[in-house]
């Protein structure tokens, strides 16, 4: 069984036996098409060679994590904690290049903190510099390009090579962030992938939230109010069954929409900028995951 085969198995085995979540068949008619989103050059590092965009967009997914830890972050004006990450990733390449892969496996906490604009101490920290650290071993001697196109042109085995390679990205089930390098690489024009519509949607906390706003997943009262109160959801079958059943739903919307996965994720991820969902809470984990 191939990575997104296994995925969409393991969605659909926890949706049909889920029971603090679940899918609304009759809400998936009402969700629409939406704007896609882009890689935006006010936040991300794009105007440059493609060796240095590749590099740039390694090196920001390997910390795409955290939004559990996000509430505690500084942020800059106006930047959400991803975005505060993505833009000042973005000023250390713009103002010193990118780290050597030598650097980035000898990365250290207090450097990443100060590239970001954060506490030394932030638990996050720590975690992004091991990301970083497994990010330059797993490049080696080879460039950022090289190490992409020993892919073959295949976003699936990219993905499969980043979980085997590396802790951090063996999200078992789901391999959200190893999915989403290939379809950002792709967005950002640096590298062609022929299968990438075999990719599931990126399972975050996100997604899930718009569908719960939207009707289409139902949250029992306990787990919903957990989650509207606050309150931290530790790793485990309820924090599952909420991406499972979101990843599930979203293969069911894609096939009835005719999309990709990713571009309806794309869609859904589109839409949760808005004020309205913000206004909202969405269910907070911390992991190294999302």
């Amino acid at each position: 069984m191939t990575l997104c085969d296994g995925v969409r198995a393991h969605c659909a085995a926890v949706a049909a036996s889920a029971r603090s979540v679940k899918i609304d068949m009759d809400a998936l008619d009402a969700v629409a098409a939406t704007p896609a989103a882009t890689l935006d050059a006010d936040v991300h590092h794009l105007d440059a060679p493609a060796e240095e965009v590749t590099r740039y967009l390694l090196t920001l997914d390997a910390i795409n994590f955290g939004s559990g830890w996000f509430p505690t972050l500084r942020k800059r004006d106006g930047r959400s904690g991803y975005t505060t990450v993505a833009s000042a990733l973005r000023d250390r390449f713009r103002a010193h290049g990118a780290w050597s892969n030598g650097e980035l496996a000898r990365i250290d906490t207090a450097t990443i903190a100060a590239t970001l604009g954060q506490r030394g101490d932030h638990e996050l920290m720590a975690l992004y510099a091991q990301a970083l650290r497994d990010l330059g071993g797993w490049l080696g001697e080879r460039s950022a390009l090289e190490a992409i196109e020993a892919a073959g042109g295949h976003a699936e085995t990219l993905a499969a090579q980043l979980a085997a390679a590396m802790a951090l990205f063996a999200d078992r089930g789901f391999y959200k962030r190893a999915q989403i390098v290939p379809a950002n690489l792709a967005l950002a024009g640096v590298a062609v992938f022929g299968d990438l519509d075999r990719l599931t949607i990126f399972a975050d906390n996100l997604v899930p939230h718009v569908l719960r706003c939207d009707g289409v997943l139902v949250y029992d009262p306990r787990l919903a109010a957990h989650i509207d109160a606050g309150h931290l959801l530790r790793m485990g079958p309820q924090e599952q069954e909420i991406r499972a059943c979101a990843l599930h739903a979203c293969e069911l919307l894609a096939a009835r929409l005719g999309v990709a996965p990713r571009v309806l994720d794309n869609w859904l991820w589109n839409r949760g900028q808005s004020p309205q969902y913000k206004a909202l809470l969405r269910h907070r984990c911390r992991c190294v995951y999302y």
